[in-house]
């Protein structure tokens, strides 16, 4: 009876006016949209309305920084961790990455190479209607104790119709000893390992390029604006990530080294080496769009002009 009589009271108490929720609470601020949220071991998170889009990794013990997830308008991942048949010698497809195979001879691309990039400190975090996240890195070759590159990252999200988003890395690196050269590969600066449904060979997916060619066999290695990378995520689900290079590159258009196993790379100095003196830089802009479906080529085309028209960073925001 007392147990009775003391719930009874209790909900008397939460109905009134006392314990009234407040919805006006004076002074109160809007809640961003977009929010980076740090966390534990060394990631953060930006979220799109609490619900998480990307992460980034940037722990001492990684052999370089990298994204993931990269999260759909669905909800699941559209990259993942490793080629999904040989994980060991693909370890470094790691989602999203940002490196490169031959800078003075060292090689930053694989897991089993003395090139690093270390992460020093943090840049910047920004909430709003975008999201922002800034961090400086060191391109180290460790074999000899040697930094050979100080880079400033940018990050951007922004938030489109229909849970689409695109990510923008911008990309600022300085020399740091009297000469830098980025070899001729066509492995970097930027990689993306799609989920493995999406893949043309496990999912039946598809690769199309700006230039109206087809998966690996028309794709692999020929220049273009941009490569789309679409399959199925879910039961009568597809989606996709359009990787785009930018006009102020080095090298535009350049050539994209894809794969129907599930991997799409922009290149930057294939069949063309670049050369910095001590102090000299070079910026780099690539972005991601994350979309529904499998977007007409005019549907790319659009998201590539809006992408393009975005303002660069000012000069003060990238080098320390």
């Amino acid at each position: 009876m007392l147990r009775v009589l003391f719930l009874g009271c209790f909900l008397v108490l939460f109905s009134g006016s006392i314990f009234a929720a407040d919805e006006t609470l004076p002074g109160a601020k809007p809640v961003p949209t977009m929010q980076v949220l740090p966390l534990p071991h060394d990631q953060v998170s930006i979220t799109r309305d609490g619900r998480e889009l990307l992460r980034y990794h940037y722990a001492a013990g990684l052999h370089r920084p990298f994204i993931y997830p990269v999260v759909g308008p669905a909800g699941r991942s559209l990259t993942r961790m490793g080629h999904p048949h040989d994980p060991n010698g693909h370890s470094h497809h790691n989602s999203v990455w940002l490196t490169h195979h031959d800078i003075n001879g060292v090689n930053f691309w694989t897991d089993r190479s003395p090139g690093k990039i270390r992460h020093e400190k943090v840049g910047k975090f920004v909430d709003g209607d975008q999201a922002q996240v800034q961090m400086i890195n060191a391109w180290v070759d460790t074999d000899n104790q040697q930094k050979l590159l100080e880079e400033v990252r940018t990050m951007t999200v922004i938030p489109l119709e229909r849970e689409q988003w695109l990510l923008v890395i911008d990309s600022r690196l300085k020399a740091a000893v009297d000469q830098v050269t980025f070899g001729d590969t066509p492995f970097g600066p930027l990689g993306v390992r799609v989920a493995k449904t999406i893949g043309v060979s496990d999912g039946g997916g598809t690769i199309r390029n700006s230039e109206g060619h087809v998966d690996e066999k028309e794709v692999f290695r020929k220049p273009a604006r941009w490569v789309d990378y679409s399959g199925p995520i879910a039961a009568n689900t597809i989606e996709g990530i359009t990787l785009m290079n930018h006009p102020q590159n080095p090298t535009f258009t350049a050539p994209f080294h894809v794969r129907n196993d599930g991997w799409m790379g922009a290149t930057m100095s294939y069949e063309k080496p670049l050369t910095l003196k001590k102090g000299e830089t070079v910026s780099l802009r690539y972005g991601l769009w994350i979309h529904n479906g499998q977007p007409s080529w005019e549907k790319i085309e659009q998201a590539f002009k809006m992408y393009v028209e975005l303002p660069l960073l000012p000069e003060d925001q990238n080098p320390r």
